[in-house]
Parts: structure tokens; sequence; C-alpha cells
């Protein structure tokens, strides 16, 4: 079944209950069914064939939902992204994707106006919100706010309601692209089929025992692949609610927990921090909450037990790239814990660790961390050699390295690629080494994750400059700034005569990134 479809199945059963919550405003699954439908219908309206792709860049809120399930609904395939991205950024995404619609808001609109003059496929932008919200809105080519939008479909269904019939789904075909960042200095789609998605949500719902009557706070950004399963995809075909959330702010998030009886939280690493460091004004009733679990990027022991301590809830902490789906393993609710560990596998998720030449490793050797399941994405969009390079012996290659224990627990012990993962996003060096490498001191450049006791990794970047030139740090950033989302921006930069080098000519970050961190405490 198409995702969509999976969602309308689970209104039909239960069509009072709550789907979702966002600002206070409660809507049923029957609801949000009759906006799916909208939704597809206003797509097939406005030309969108099936195998066609939409760019969904939003905050956490109910347009994003409808979104995501209404092109599924009909076949077409939705392209969630950053919104934080700058238009160079996104105008790479939709030109690589081919986008033909983008829903945002009005905030972004001057961004995606820029991105969308050099991304020719592009033919509507849909924005959430009134158009007095939108300068110019009557000059942009293909304007429609979301109540426009919405409205043309209620219309076609009217006239036509036969318009979001598509025939007998293909369960392998694509549902939706996320992208990841790339050690090429571009990001990847993973393509993930409705198979791919629905199969992670069983995985991990027989994994964390999820039962209708649960209810999740999604405060993950729904771009996010984690968050995309997790709280979204998980609640709403189980027949749960889920509370949206735009922004993470602790004293409002613990207002929420004890408001709408959150059951499960999910985060990443920087959130459960943050939710430590805040002092709240009153006591708040949990009692509700029953588990929350982290992804994302590896979670500091010492948080696990300082979280656990305060709030007397369980951390489940586990693991799993975009490419799975994404999740591929979790610790147990009831059972063994590993604190440091991603726990065991999810069930019908294999993995195992080979070397290098793919031969599998035995109990507590590191090697890299390899998966097999139907959650593995049909391949990058457009880049045949680097699925390739990926998805050899019938295996996902992570690019993690780790070991199994002999319990089976997973843990991860390095990375081999050079990603950094800063508060849960994940930042290739590559791409801000080419930024770098653009400004005219620059000489040459290295950048490293350095460890962060906020974020897990913080980026920092080393820098040769030209002779007789000079720079600031602040300087350098700033130049970042205007070409780069603010998370990948470094937040150190260090000046350096030479930059430590291999015999083939390559950094050797390893012996870099070493040096930092004694000279900077870290």
């Amino acid at each position: 079944m198409r995702l969509g479809e999976i969602v309308l199945s689970t209104a039909q059963e239960q069509p009072a209950s709550t789907a979702l919550v966002f600002r206070d405003q409660i809507f049923s699954y029957g609801e949000l069914a009759v906006s799916i439908q909208r939704t597809a219908a206003a797509l097939r309206t406005l030309g969108i064939q099936p195998g066609g792709r939409i760019a969904l860049l939003l905050p956490n809120c109910p347009p994003f939902v409808l979104g995501y399930y209404g092109a599924t609904l009909v076949d077409i395939v939705a392209v969630p992204a950053n919104p934080l991205l700058k238009p160079a950024e996104l105008s790479y995404i939709w030109n690589d994707a081919s986008i033909e619609l983008v829903i945002t808001i009005p905030q972004l609109l001057a961004g995606v106006v820029t991105a969308r003059d050099t991304v020719a496929s592009i033919k509507n932008i849909v924005v959430v919100g009134e158009r007095e919200d939108c300068p110019n809105a009557d000059t942009i080519e293909g304007f429609l706010t979301f109540n426009e939008f919405v409205v043309k479909g209620a219309a076609a269904l009217a006239c036509t309601p036969e318009i979001i019939e598509t025939g007998p789904s293909d369960d392998e075909r694509c549902a939706i692209i996320i992208y990841t960042s790339g050690t090429t200095g571009h990001p990847k789609g993973a393509m993930l089929s409705h198979k791919n998605l629905y199969s992670n949500v069983s995985q991990a719902r027989q994994a964390l025992d999820i039962v209708k009557k649960d209810v999740f706070i999604t405060v993950l950004p729904l771009f996010h692949s984690f968050s995309g399963t997790v709280c979204l995809n998980i609640p709403l075909m189980v027949g749960c609610t889920s509370v949206l959330v735009e922004n993470f702010v602790p004293g409002r998030i613990l207002d929420i927990l004890e408001k709408y009886g959150v059951t499960i939280f999910a985060g990443v690493p920087a959130m459960y921090h943050g939710l430590l460091q805040h002092t709240p004004e009153r006591t708040h009733d949990l009692s509700a909450l029953r588990m929350t679990i982290s992804g994302g990027a590896p979670l500091p022991v010492t948080t696990l037990a300082a979280v656990e301590a305060r709030f007397g809830v369980p951390i489940l902490e586990g693991d799993g790239p975009t490419e799975c789906s994404p999740a591929t393993s979790i610790n147990p609710l009831t059972g063994v814990r590993k604190p440091g560990s991603v726990g065991l596998p999810l069930p019908g998720c294999e993995i195992k660790i080979f070397d290098d030449n793919d031969i599998e490793l035995g109990t507590d050797e590191i090697g890299e961390i390899v998966v097999r399941g139907d959650n593995i994405m049909l391949g990058y969009l457009n880049q045949p050699e680097a699925t390739l390079e990926v998805m050899t012996s019938g295996w996902y290659h992570t690019g993690d390295l780790g070991k199994i224990d002999a319990d089976g627990y997973v843990f991860i012990v390095d990375r081999k690629k050079d990603m950094i993962i800063t508060a849960g996003l994940n930042v290739y060096p590559r791409e801000i080494e080419e930024v770098l490498f653009t400004h005219p001191a620059v000489a040459d450049a290295a950048v490293i994750g350095l460890p962060d006791a906020l974020r897990g990794e913080e980026v920092a970047a080393v820098v040769v400059l030209k002779p007789g030139t000079s720079v600031t740090e602040r300087a350098v950033m700033a130049f970042c700034r205007e070409r780069l989302a603010n998370y990948k921006v470094p937040k150190k930069v260090l000046f350096r005569e030479t930059l430590p080098r291999g015999g083939t000519g390559k950094v050797v970050k390893r012996l870099l990134k070493k040096e930092l961190e004694m000279e900077l405490g870290a």
C-alpha cells in the first residue's frame, strides 16, 4: 500500500480519534483524511503526474503532513528539505530532483524565489499563509496560498472523485527522497520506497511496543528521516496522536509533555542536554511519559544517566542512517539496556560487521557496520556509481566502524567517513572546504569535527592563508554564513602555516584533530 493509503485506512477505523495537535488546534483522523485527499487532488489538478516530485520546505506544521501523504497517495514523490538551507543549496537539490512544486512559508519565500530562478522545472510555489503575508505575491508566477491550493483539490474531488484513483500501488516505487550531505561536496538523494518506509515502521513499532493510546511529541524537524519515521509515520500509521511543535524550547516542551499526556519523546542528544540545563519555574507532571528515544548522534553516557535520574524515564538509544529509512537498532524497552551501545537490531533488520574485503568479523571485532533488510533504500537519485559503492555483497555499507558484542548489541566506535554530526544533523567537511577555497585569502583548508558537550560535535576549520593576505576568524565565519546553512558554518576557525599531509598529499585529519584537541583541551 501507499503511505497515504495506510493513513486513510487508519482514519477509516478511528475517524474521531485525535491525529494531530498543532498550536492547541486538534485535528481528528477523519479531518486529516479529507485534507490529505484534497491535497492529493490539488497536486494532480496542477498537472503533476505520477513520478513527479514536490519540495516541502516547512517547519513542523499540518501542511507538511498533508503534502507528505497527499503526494504519496497519488504516486508523487515528496522531497523534504531543511528550511535552514540557503538558495544555492536548495537550487542544487531541486534541480537534481526536477522539482515541480514547492510548499513553503512566507518567511522563506524570498529564498525560494531566488532558488527557483535557477530551477526551470518549478511551476508552482504554494505558501502556507495569507497573500498579504507575501510581498509581491501577484508577481510570482504560479503562486498560490495553501488555502487556495486545497480549495482547488476540493473542487476537483467534487467534480471528479476518481482523480486520486491511480490503481494498484507498486510498493517498490519511490515514495520519498531525502537528501544527505555528500562526501563529494553535494548532497545525495536517498530514494525510499513505500515498502522501505512502512517496513521500518513495522520494525520499530514491534521493538518499541507502540500502541494506539500513545501520544508522541514531534519537535524533531520533520524533514529529518529520524523524525519522519518515528514521529510521523509510526504514530499516524498506528493510530496514535502526534503533537507538532515548531521549535525546541525546553520550558515549552515540558509544558506540552504535561498538558497532552505525552507518552513518547524522541530527540537528539542536544535536546536532552537542553532539558538538563533548563531550570523550570514549577514541577511538571510527566507521569504519562513512558519512554524517550535518542538518535541522530552519539548520546554521552553521562547525559543518559542524568536525564533518567532527573525525569525518571528510560532513554532508548538507537541508530540508523537515512538510507535505512532510517532505524536499524535500538536498546530494548524491557530487558537489558547497555549505555554506550545503539542497542539490538530491529526485528527483520540484519546487522553485521565486515572487514575491508566484506568478510564477516567475529564478536567484539571492529569493522564496518553493514545492514540488510526491507528498509534499505532503492538507491541514490541520479548516482548509480555512488549506489553501487555502498550497496555491495547484498548489504548496505554504513561507513561506520563498530562492533557487536556477545549479546548482539551494536556499538559504534568511529566513522570511516569524515562526516560530522552536529546536533543530529549531518555535515560533510568537503562541502565546507569547497566554500573556504573560494575565499580570496585562503590557500588551503581542512574541516574537522571537535567534541562538543551540547551538539555532540562542532565544526572547526583550519585555514592556511595566501602569502601577504590577512583575514579574521569572524570574517571567515561571515563568508561561510553567506553560502552555507548556519549549522554548517564553522564554530571555530584556526590559522596554520601548513596542514599535515600524508604520502599521497591528502590532509591527515586524524593527526590534525588530535593536535587541536590537545591545544584546545577538547
